[in-house]
């Protein structure tokens, strides 16, 4: 619905005025035939009959559109306060109709004592509440019940300290079934939210174990891997401490029963080549290298039948 035309200072442009309600128009919206109607008084319609209100062709809401610059120069008009008959002489531009009502001293406002339901212009409440209210407090019921004494029990002495008591304990008992339902209410969002995160830490929980485990099997084999280097360099390191064995082998299968590493090509300090060496990396278990005082891994191999393998 659109806004009345006598709330407007001066004569309203009639392109302003939408086609169904006859009115300054409210966030106006335009059909494809080029009709402009208030979105509050086209949308029903079309929801309805499916048609513009013209009539003259079929439409559907998805087709109404929004006309702004027309919006934009209809803001711009200066409209009486939405509390005017209330008595507020203020003229605002239509843009600035919302702010102003929000903080006019003619807006309706509720008597805020309890059982008083005039309704006055903001600005006179607090003083409606203070000197003329039927119901603002005047004292306290020195009879023995200790509750507020109203102005309209003083007046008329109609206070009764039993049904003060009673209709105190009711209100007493209203708040905490209302504070007992919110309790309950947000028992049960805590007890939801608590179940969500135990699930989330549930699944970071178990997906650092298996990142763990994963990590943990790379960090065995890791440490396998240097503990058999540390000992083959250890060894090396140490020939001149070692002792020379002679072992005689028999191939068996066609197999000596051991495997090697090593003898690679380097080059050493006197730009001469030699090889890192040759060393046992593994016997196999009742092989023909299996044997007691016999080879053992990591032994360097110097020699075999007769030829030197140590340079």
């Amino acid at each position: 619905m659109g806004f009345e035309l006598d709330r407007f200072k001066g004569t309203v442009d009639p392109d302003f005025k939408c086609n169904l309600c006859n009115k300054v128009l409210e966030d106006p919206l335009t059909t494809p035939c080029g009709h402009v109607f208030c979105s509050g008084c086209v949308l029903p319609w079309v929801v309805q009959q499916s048609s513009c209100p013209v009539k003259c062709q079929r439409i559907s809401t998805k087709e109404l559109n929004h006309v702004l610059p027309l919006k934009n120069l209809i803001l711009k008009l200066e409209i009486k306060c939405d509390n005017h008959a209330r008595g507020c002489d203020a003229v605002v531009k239509l843009q600035h109709l919302a702010e102003h009502a929000e903080m006019c001293d003619f807006s309706p406002a509720k008597c805020r004592n309890k059982g008083c339901d005039e309704v006055l212009s903001l600005r006179d409440v607090d003083a409606h509440m203070r000197e003329a209210c039927d119901f603002r407090a005047v004292g306290i019921c020195e009879s023995g019940c200790g509750m507020v004494l109203t102005h309209r029990e003083q007046k008329l002495n109609s206070h009764c300290c039993v049904r003060a008591l009673k209709a105190h304990n009711g209100a007493l008992q209203c708040k905490l079934l209302i504070l007992d339902r919110e309790f309950k209410k947000e028992a049960i969002k805590a007890n939801q939210r608590e179940k969500s995160l135990l699930a989330q830490l549930s699944a970071v929980h178990g997906e650092l174990q298996m990142t763990a485990l994963k990590y943990q099997k790379k960090f065995t084999e890791y440490s396998e891997r240097i503990d058999s280097l540390t000992q083959t360099v250890a060894f090396s390191c140490k020939e001149d401490q070692t002792t020379n064995v002679t072992a005689v082998l028999l191939r068996e299968g066609g197999s000596l029963g051991f495997n090697i590493v090593g003898g690679r090509l380097c080059t050493d300090d006197n730009d001469g080549s030699s090889n890192e060496g040759i060393f046992v990396s593994k016997i196999v278990e009742k092989g023909p290298a299996d044997k007691d005082g016999g080879l053992q891994i990591h032994d360097r191999i110097i020699e075999v039948n007769g030829k030197d393998l140590s340079k």
